[in-house]
């Protein structure tokens, strides 16, 4: 597939100024300049955040009403319980809360996490029946609830009181609930609203202590907790998130909770950093709520033993392994679909027995691969259930709007949806779905990749490389810096792992430059030795026997002119 490169226009004598006043390298220096972080204040919050960087909790709306509820509960010990949601970000934000709440006195405090496959996401009517019949008198979601307008009531007229917590976007009328503390909210005067589910309970939590003189470490210490949370919910980790996950890093190192101590021994990462998260811990934990046993993920959490943390990281793993083994299926039954249909603006695609809880994946793997938007529809009798994801430039709920004659239910953003449809008005849909991105020109997209600097042989070295760690957690709006580095020759080509990767030697002069591609593999047949390219990808340390080297993560190559 053809890819766009685009360098970032910087400003060099900005740039070297930076660099030269903070004593940092050029590389660094150039990437906070691009992301405009240029003033005094601003690169020591990014570089070095810490504790004092957080906000006033209490700017967040209606967060007095709901502090003063909850300290009502702890004093009169009140059956109080925790509603969250069955991902990342809502387990780790029932962990903080059930945590915090049973330090300071309530007892009997319970949760609830509705079940992926039978349920679905959110408050749901049979769930509150349930929650109401054990004598529960205060509902707190986490995560979720914003949207739950007739299940709020529904609490209320069973004789309940609910506390929302949210992060996501609200309708036009919100809940009627006794608090909504959502930074989304449109009077919302809170100077940050892209906090994760979990950084809105991590804030819940840290008003209570301020509330009541707490030593904030009564607080700060679940920061690793509310770190996964929020790199795993793909939030933007820039202001607050950054605060969260920078500070929350250091302390996943100690692995204090035997939970999270034994997943990492598990997922098998020597260093702690965003991707350990977001590819060795936050696909385990999913994979409950995925194949339906999220129950299992939030025991883990909630556990002080080792030895039942060592037993459920197993079942987390073998969770894992099944869901690996279901997506590969159906992502080759989809491709197989694909190849058939010769579907050219959209791919739409429907199929017996997919499991709906590992569809999203699969959507997202094919977008990946075609640089097309994709929904992926999973039947049950008559029934379908989708998820879907998007490119840039293509307003997937948008075109949901368009189509909502053939859907039963549907939500989500530009770039990610879910739905509900009858199998017969499927093929309906897809038709009109696929004639509105026929109008859209989705086959001229040509994906774009844009480049932080342009670099020689003298803008690499372990030191300076070394310093660009600094910009660690990335994640969304902080994302790896892309290099490009020009007329290199080919020393060594060869494939790896069965023709996915591709491994190169690069010279510079008689300088070698180690280069690594994952799933670039088809490159090896089209590049010969010899031949000058040019290279674009992030930089990395590579430590082999002792010696520490840099190499180059391709994301993209192309032959020199």
């Amino acid at each position: 597939m053809n890819k766009k490169w685009e360098i970032t226009y910087c400003n060099e004598e900005l740039s070297n100024k930076i660099a030269e006043k903070y004593q940092i390298s050029r590389l660094l220096s150039t990437v906070l300049v691009n992301k405009n972080i240029i003033d005094d204040d601003k690169i020591r919050l990014f570089l070095e955040p810490t504790r004092n960087d957080f906000h006033d909790p209490y700017l967040m709306p209606d967060m007095e009403k709901a502090v003063n509820r909850i300290l009502k509960a702890i004093e009169n010990n009140e059956k109080t319980i925790i509603y969250g949601d069955y991902d990342v970000d809502g387990i780790t934000s029932i962990t903080v809360l059930t945590k915090f709440l049973k330090e300071r006195g309530l007892k009997d405090i319970g949760y609830y996490i509705p079940n992926r496959l039978d349920e679905g996401y959110g408050l749901n009517k049979e769930a509150i029946k349930k929650i109401a019949d054990n004598g529960y008198k205060l509902i707190i979601t986490v995560d979720c609830g914003i949207s739950g307008l007739e299940e709020v009531d529904y609490a209320y007229s069973l004789g309940m009181e609910v506390i929302v917590t949210d992060h996501h976007e609200p309708l036009d009328k919100l809940p009627n609930a006794l608090a909504v503390i959502d930074c989304k909210r449109k009077d919302n005067k809170y100077p940050f609203n892209s906090l994760a589910g979990v950084g809105v309970a991590f804030k819940l939590s840290q008003a209570i202590g301020k509330k009541i003189n707490l030593d904030e470490k009564s607080y700060l210490k679940y920061l690793d907790i509310v770190c996964i949370g929020t790199i795993s919910d793909i939030v933007p980790l820039i202001d607050e998130n950054r605060v969260i996950a920078k500070l929350g890093l250091k302390l996943l190192e100690q692995a204090r909770w035997p939970g999270i101590r034994a997943l990492m021994n598990s997922a098998n990462f020597k260093d702690i950093s965003s991707t350990t998260i977001s590819f060795g811990i936050a696909p385990r934990i999913n994979a409950c709520g995925r194949m339906g046993h999220e129950q299992d993920a939030l025991n883990l959490f909630l556990t002080e033993n080792i030895v039942k943390a060592n037993e459920i990281t197993q079942k987390l793993n073998e969770y894992n392994r099944k869901r690996q083994e279901i997506e590969k299926k159906i992502f080759n039954e989809a491709i197989k679909k694909i190849d058939e249909e010769k579907l050219e603006d959209a791919i739409i695609l429907g199929g017996e027995e997919w499991h709906h809880g590992v569809i999203g994946i699969v959507s997202s793997k094919v977008t990946d691969l075609y640089n097309k938007p994709s929904i992926l529809v999973c039947f049950e009798g008559e029934e379908g259930k989708g998820s879907g994801r998007s490119i840039p430039g293509f307003d997937l709920h948008s075109a949901l709007c368009d189509t909502s004659e053939y859907l039963e239910k549907y939500g989500g953003h530009s770039m990610a949806v879910g739905l509900s449809l009858k199998k017969k008005n499927f093929l309906k849909f897809k038709s009109e779905f696929l004639k509105l991105a026929k109008k859209s020109n989705i086959k001229d997209y040509v994906p774009i990749i844009k480049i932080d600097k342009e670099i020689t042989l003298k803008d690499i070295n372990v030191k300076d490389v070394e310093q660009l760690q600094l910009l660690e957690p990335y994640g969304e709006s902080n994302p790896v810096p892309i290099f490009l580095y020009k007329n290199l020759k080919i020393d060594s080509i060869r494939a790896l792992s069965e023709g996915k990767h591709l491994k190169l030697t690069l010279k510079d002069n008689n300088t070698i430059i180690n280069a690594i591609g994952f799933n670039m593999g088809e490159y090896a047949e089209e590049y010969l030795i010899g031949d000058k390219i040019d290279v674009i990808g992030n930089l990395e340390l590579n430590k082999f026997n002792g010696i520490t080297s840099v190499q180059i993560n391709m994301k993209d190559i192309r032959k020199s002119y």
